[in-house]
């Protein structure tokens, strides 16, 4: 699964704004694969992230449950695109400190993969999201030059 997960975050998520390694403005999350079969990455919570005062924006934690997500289908060698995401925001995520958002795979029928993923801090669940991926066989190198779109 670790191989799989490097593997596709080079080919597919060189930029992107979560996780992309190439990408220096980016948010920098370096997942990895542990005991669990699940993906976990940690985040530094700053305080230039924030929406309200001492509080993570909620769009921030909408983009580390989905880049969990997608980098789950990544270390299970597949690779697709969010359909649907569905989050609860069950308390507010504090800057100043780190979480760690983690993600597993639920089910998978033909080319549509349910995920889960969660956002912890200090030991309590602050976030839970669900999503709907659809699987995609495009090269990366196309979909980089816009030639899938046309």
């Amino acid at each position: 699964m670790r191989e799989n997960l490097g593997s596709f975050q080079c080919s597919w998520h060189d930029r992107c704004v979560a996780c992309g390694r190439k990408n220096n403005g980016g948010l920098g999350l370096r997942f990895d694969v542990n005991a669990a079969g699940e993906v976990e990455a940690t985040f530094d919570c700053r305080e230039c992230f924030e929406g309200y005062p001492h509080c993570l924006h909620g769009g921030f934690v909408a983009v580390l449950l989905d880049a969990a997500m997608t980098n789950c289908l990544f270390a299970h060698g597949l690779v697709g695109m969010t359909g649907e995401l569905s989050i609860r925001f069950r308390h507010s995520v504090d800057t100043g400190r780190a979480a760690r958002v983690r993600a597993w795979l639920e089910r998978s029928t033909h080319r549509l993969h349910l995920l889960r993923a969660s956002l912890e801090q200090e030991g309590e669940i602050r976030a839970t999201a669900c999503g709907k991926f659809l699987e995609t066989n495009l090269d990366p190198q196309l979909m980089r030059t816009g030639e899938s779109h046309g």
